[in-house]
């Protein structure tokens, strides 16, 4: 994902052609990909109802990924209720959405360049105390 940003200056900017632009696509595993997409279950997960404890868990996976975090919102639904909530990066996004209630959590994971969001996942861990985690992988934007 291309982020600008305008910067000041007194001298005239270097022409930038397309073709000097990087793209953030990466290649994992010998695979040309715009980025890894984790799909990530958590059960028996804790502080689900728990919006400032999501939001902080949002802002320290991205960091734990070397991702730019740009804004996190998040929304309490009611007391005691589940939370949804995004962390927009530079690099994609963060997503959660819990049901405390069934002590689940669904985390959804997308980066581009060199950020890993594996490196989110003991972090999350930490932050929720999961009895149980399933991730499942896709690679996004696959070169033919």
């Amino acid at each position: 994902m291309k982020t600008e940003l305008a910067l000041v200056s007194t001298q005239a900017p270097a022409a930038v052609t397309d073709d000097q632009r990087p793209d953030y696509f990466t290649e994992r595993n010998g695979v040309l990909c715009a980025g890894i997409h984790l799909l990530l279950e958590l059960w028996q997960a804790h502080r689900l109802d728990d919006v400032d404890h999501v939001a902080s868990a949002l802002r320290r996976a991205a960091e734990a990924c070397n991702a730019t975090l740009l804004h996190v919102h998040t929304h309490h639904f009611t007391q005691g209720g589940g939370v949804s909530g995004v962390a927009v990066l530079a690099e994609s996004h963060i997503s959660i959405h819990t049901w405390p209630e069934r002590g689940y959590a669904a985390l959804d994971i997308f980066m581009c360049g060199d950020c890993d969001p594996y490196r989110a996942v003991p972090m999350l861990k930490r932050a929720f105390s999961p009895g149980s985690i399933q991730i499942s992988e896709n690679k996004r934007g696959v070169v033919p």
